[in-house]
């Protein structure tokens, strides 16, 4: 009896250490995914979607967001990257401004809401790829600035064809907004 008790304790001790693994394993697993090779299985909307190599980023893209209202971009970012309402669209002369989380609350964490996790990472002449209504756009990373939220005027004074991507940062928090500007190649 005592050894049968002795091997109970064990046993759940056990499944509790491997539930508790397992468990962090599905929460982080996005953030893990970010920092394993590309999946060449992929399976992007051939219509809308964006790639950017260097740091493994692919998703979908959401077209007709409005950034500046929180409740719909939090919808919007939960199945994809957002293009901005009221900005150019690939192939269109002018600012096309995407923006997508970096991370997110760990019990909320999706593959989308980790797209620009590594953001940060990207350095000038990395290439991004836009698949938008079924045409290819590339562009090449000019330069990055980190910016506060309230400096809305490091996107609305841009002029010429340009793409911007946003994200917040430092990851894990809402502090400043780092900005990617890249011209069409």
């Amino acid at each position: 009896m005592l050894m049968g008790r002795k091997n109970l304790k064990k046993f759940l001790g056990n499944l509790l250490i491997v539930s508790a693994l397992t468990l962090l394993g599905l929460i982080y697993l996005p953030i893990l995914k970010i920092y394993l090779p590309a999946n060449p299985g992929v399976n992007l909307n051939s219509n809308f979607s964006i790639n950017i190599p260097r740091i493994n980023a692919y998703a979908p893209l959401v077209d007709n967001v409005d950034p500046w209202n929180e409740d719909e971009y939090r919808k919007a970012l939960k199945n994809g990257v957002a293009i901005a309402k009221g900005f150019s669209k690939p192939g269109e002369s002018g600012t096309i401004y995407i923006f997508a989380h970096s991370s997110d609350s760990p019990w909320r964490i999706s593959s989308y809401n980790t797209v620009f996790f590594r953001l940060g990472e990207l350095k000038e002449a990395d290439l991004i790829d836009i698949t938008y209504a079924g045409k290819q756009y590339q562009y090449r990373v000019s330069y990055s600035v980190e910016v506060w939220p309230n400096e809305a005027q490091a996107l609305t004074k841009q002029t010429g064809n340009q793409l911007i991507l946003q994200t917040c940062t430092p990851i894990g928090t809402s502090l400043k907004r780092l900005l990617i500007f890249a011209n069409p190649i």
